[in-house]
Parts: structure tokens; sequence; C-alpha cells
């Protein structure tokens, strides 16, 4: 009897190992067909929120009220969303090709949002044009003199080279303006840094300004007029003469709407239709279209901080340049050459030598295009 028992728990034990092995194999069958065909499992029986809903009920109210805070939005989207596709696109922004086309944002501006309510209502007015001023809080008056120039059409944008921006509260204008603020920098130092292309896309012109601009005599929106209407590309109003001149191109003409040429001193025009007779604005007070400031970003270099040689260069993003750079003489101001910045930089290393490093800056940099025009050339001839 012992030897039928134990042999009787001896077949048992085979079976019961047998339909192990059995349940294992098509348990494993069973999970490779799911696992295959997953993408196309459709779950219509799941409703994430109503289990957020029954779990959360059996909370106490503080715990609720924490809850409803988490709740999923009500687009959260399908749950049976197929996986993400594997995707390349070559002609999306370098890094942004794993990305469909149809969520990337390449460009942007700089227009203030609210924290509340649709985006789509965040905007009244748009405004078109982006007016930038490098300033110190010593030129208070006269910035706010200028700013007061400008309708909604244009946006304010003050880059603060002294570190103090919450003062400027006291005007009105200043709560609807973006403030940047970097200690002892100069306006092409931050233009490069902060007006990038793709981010000023939105304007369709871009007002690179001093501080120390008198616009008595300045209406903007006129200015822009007149811009469009002598289609120019790169321009800035006439300069009062005998106030802060350099140059004769950019003496205001009282006689002319307009004007694109000059004469100059004998010896310094070996054409006339380049800088300084032509094609030739000041880096004190310039006006970029959205096409030109494109090209003229891509040209200012990081460590040239003062721009002083840009201006003979601008030409270069415009076609004809002679024919679409220009100066607005019925909208004038005066250049009142007050050294702001400089006096800021006069406590440590003195104005002298600051004059010293513009005019360096300058070598620099048609040293710089010369070399890059000549490696052109010779790999244009090798090709």
């Amino acid at each position: 009897m012992k030897n039928i028992h134990r042999s009787g728990n001896v077949v048992k034990k085979q079976n019961d190992s047998a339909r192990l092995v059995i349940s294992a194999t098509a348990g494993i069958i069973v999970g490779y067909l799911i696992g295959v065909n997953f993408p196309y499992v459709v779950l219509t029986n799941i409703d994430f929120t109503s289990s957020i809903r029954s779990s959360s009920g059996k909370t106490n109210n503080k715990d609720q009220s924490k809850a409803s805070e988490r709740n999923f939005p009500e687009n959260l989207g399908p749950v049976n969303a197929p996986v993400t596709p594997q995707i390349y696109v070559s002609t999306n922004p370098r890094g942004a090709e794993s990305l469909p086309p149809g969520i990337v944002v390449s460009e942007t501006d700089l227009y203030l949002r609210r924290l509340w309510g649709k985006p789509s209502e965040d905007l009244k007015k748009k405004p078109k044009y982006l007016v930038t001023f490098t300033v110190g809080w010593d030129q208070r008056n006269n910035i706010d003199a200028a700013v007061k120039k400008f309708s909604e059409d244009f946006q304010i944008l003050l880059f603060h080279y002294d570190g103090r921006t919450t003062e400027w509260d006291r005007y009105e204008w200043s709560k609807q303006s973006i403030h940047v603020s970097v200690k002892r920098q100069t306006k092409w130092w931050y233009a490069k840094r902060f007006l990038h292309p793709d981010i000023v896309a939105a304007y369709d012109y871009i007002f690179i300004w001093d501080e120390d601009l008198g616009v008595k005599h300045f209406n903007a929106d006129r200015y822009m007029q007149l811009v469009k209407k002598h289609g120019l590309e790169i321009s800035q109003p006439g300069l009062e003469p005998d106030n802060g001149l350099t140059w004769q191109m950019t003496k205001r003409r009282r006689d002319k709407e307009v004007h694109k040429d000059t004469e100059e001193k004998p010896g310094w025009c070996n054409d006339p239709h380049l800088p300084p007779c032509a094609a030739f604005v000041e880096i004190m007070a310039p006006v970029f279209s959205r096409e030109a400031w494109r090209c003229v970003w891509y040209m200012i270099q990081n460590d040239l901080v003062h721009g002083w040689g840009l201006d003979f260069a601008f030409r270069r993003c415009v076609e004809p340049a002679h024919e679409k750079i220009g100066v607005i003489d019925s909208q004038w101001i005066v250049h009142q050459v007050i050294p702001s910045l400089g006096q800021v930089a006069n406590a440590e290393y003195g104005w002298q030598q600051v004059k010293d490093r513009c005019k360096s800056e300058w070598a620099l940099f048609q040293d710089r295009l010369t070399n890059a025009d000549r490696a052109y050339l010779k790999q244009v001839k090798k090709g």
C-alpha cells in the first residue's frame, strides 16, 4: 500500500509539473502576441480621470483640495494614443530634427503675456516696431522725452548698463517696457546677445539707439512713413549741424525729405556709391528692417563691443546699398554727445582708455572683414 501511495504521488506531481510547463508556455506565447500587437490594442474601458476621482474621494477634504489641483486637463488626449513615431526632418532647425514640423516654433517675440486667461486674448495690440535704448539712470529725463515720441506701435526695450532698473517704475510707460540689466556693457554687446533675428522676427523695424539723442523735432510714426515711402532698409534721422557731427552724410539737409548720398572731403570717396559718401549711416541711431538686421546681427563680433567700423559695413546687408540706405532729413535729431557709459568706466579705467579701445576695435574689425573676404575668394577660385 505504501508503494502504491508513493507511486500515486509521483504520478500526481508529474501531472502537476506538466500542467505548469504547459501553462507557462501558453503564457509566454500569449504575452508575445500581445507585445507584438500592443500598438494596435484599444484600451476602451480604462478611464483615468474616473479612477483619479474615485481614489481622491476616499481622502479627507484637505487631501481632496490638493488632488483637485493635480487634475489632468480635459484635452490630455486619448489614452490609446499611438507610440511616438520615429521622426527625422532635415529641414527643421538644427537640434529639432526629431520633432514633427507642425510643433516647431523657430522664432519668438518680446510681447508681454498675462499669467491668466486665454493666450489668444493676451494682446490687445501687437507693436510693429522695436525700439532699444542703452541707458543709465542719469539720463532718465532724456529717455523719458525720447520714449514719448513713440506711439503704441513701438515696443520699448531698455538695456541698463548701470544696474538700476526699479527706479524707472516712476514712469508709466516703463511698466509696459522690457528691461535687461548687465553692468558696464555697450549697446552692441546687448544687441548681439539679446536681439537675435529669430527673437525680434515679429518686428518690421528695429531701432538701436544711444541715450543722448535730442528728439524735439522727431516723430516716430512720420519717420516710419518716410522710411517705407523711400524704400530704406537701413536709415537714421538727420543730425542737426554742428551737434556731434562727424560725417557729412548724416548731416541734416533743410531742403530735402530724405537724402542718400553726399560729398565729403577730397580723397575720402573713391566711389560715390560707397561710404562715407553713400550707403552709410552712423552707429549712434540706426534703424534696420527685419531683413537687414538679420544680416547685420551675424556681422557683429562677440568681443568687439563698441561697434566702430560696423557702419561702414552695413552696406553689405542690402542691395543696392546706395539706394536702400539713407538719412531722413525732415525727422531730425540732435546728438548731445554725453559719454554716460564712458563716465561709468572712467571711475576705474579712464575715458581715454575707452576711446583707445574704440579705435583699436575698428582696426580689428576691418582686418577680420578683409581676411574673411580674401579667404572666401580663395576658396571660390579653388572651386
